[in-house]
């Protein structure tokens, strides 16, 4: 007996030696604490025994808090996240490459910021394009918005936040449903968020086979966006559309073509060529041909959508000034900085 508590002693004096090496583990250890004085307040659990010595340092963060105030723990929380990304150079979340400013081509637009594709949507809905084509650069077609816009508060404070990103989603998604032409997503690799929930507002959705469909909203606290709260159970049936919205469930390429999300799957070492040459031929057809055709079949439905996109972005504002949804993120990023 005496043997096994001696290895124990020396495995768990090793494990103690390894934490104090690594520098990281000083800022694991300041976001556990603050996470927890934000979510649960001052710590009043017991100190783990003397021999637990990664909970005991863990503990020791968390006590070491005292009395702070959750709401400034909080923002200590968003804080260090914010700068531990600056210093990195980019988000938690991975990002496409591509342009900073909008390039309009034929068939392909290169864009980064919401801002920027409304304003190629208004502009590709004016010129003599015969349609506009969607996709992304690098092995994603999209990984989702940044989640570390939650951690950059406004002076106005969460409210404001959520009013003004409500607005910019709403003129977002209306820049969809009113576009006059064909849109096309040409979808080369994993899909998340509203690049996934959009594609019930556009014509043609092509995948490539390596490709997945994510809605991991009320993982993250949040609702549907994108018109998918009407789209998808119309395009799916409510089951599958259910458990995609709802319980986040991930789609692979041949799932959502067999949902009716994506038009066609093609193998991932031929995708660009087949893709690319199929809507060059597209191109081709009579425009005035092209669009006033999508304006009869669409037209139904377009203040129908409308109410919908009012109705997501309505419910997302609510959402993102709830403490379910901060604690939801806080998990998110807690999960990145496990010790």
């Amino acid at each position: 007996m005496m043997r096994a508590t001696v290895e124990q002693f020396e495995e768990a004096k090793s494990r103690m030696s390894s934490l104090k090496q690594d520098p990281g583990n000083d800022v694991k250890l300041k976001i556990y604490a603050l996470f927890k004085q934000s979510t649960l307040g001052p710590c009043t659990t017991p100190r783990p025994g003397m021999l637990d010595f990664i909970n005991k340092a863990k503990w020791d963060a968390w006590k070491a808090l005292g009395e702070t105030p959750q709401e400034d723990a909080r923002q200590q929380y968003c804080d260090l996240i914010g700068s531990l990304v600056s210093a990195e150079g980019g988000s938690v979340a991975a990002k496409p490459s591509g342009s900073a400013s909008a390039q309009y081509e034929t068939l392909l637009s290169v864009l980064q910021m919401y801002d920027e594709i409304v304003t190629a949507l208004e502009q590709a809905g004016k010129d003599n394009s015969v349609l506009t084509v969607f996709t992304g650069a690098g092995d994603f077609y999209c990984s989702g918005n940044d989640l570390t816009n939650f951690t950059k508060i406004p002076d106005g404070g969460v409210e404001l936040m959520a009013k003004q990103a409500g607005e910019l989603l709403r003129k977002y998604v209306k820049a969809y449903i009113d576009f006059p032409k064909p849109l096309v997503a040409v979808v080369n690799g994993p899909a998340v968020g509203i690049s996934v929930t959009a594609l019930g507002l556009f014509d043609l959705v092509y995948a490539t086979e390596r490709a997945t469909f994510h809605t991991p909203f009320s993982q993250l606290g949040q609702s549907a966006e994108g018109c998918s709260s009407y789209t998808f159970p119309k395009i799916m049936g409510n089951a599958k559309a259910s458990e995609m919205l709802l319980f986040n469930k991930k789609l692979t390429a041949a799932q959502a073509c067999d949902f009716g999300l994506v038009t066609e799957v093609f193998p991932d070492s031929s995708f660009n060529s087949e893709v690319w040459t199929r809507l060059k031929s597209y191109a081709a057809l009579p425009p005035n041909s092209l669009a006033l055709s999508k304006q009869l079949i669409r037209s139904t439905e377009r203040e129908r959508l409308h109410a919908v996109n009012d109705a997501e972005v309505e419910l997302l504002v609510e959402r993102w000034t709830s403490d379910e949804c901060f604690t939801a993120i806080m998990n998110f990023f807690q999960s990145k900085a496990k010790l």
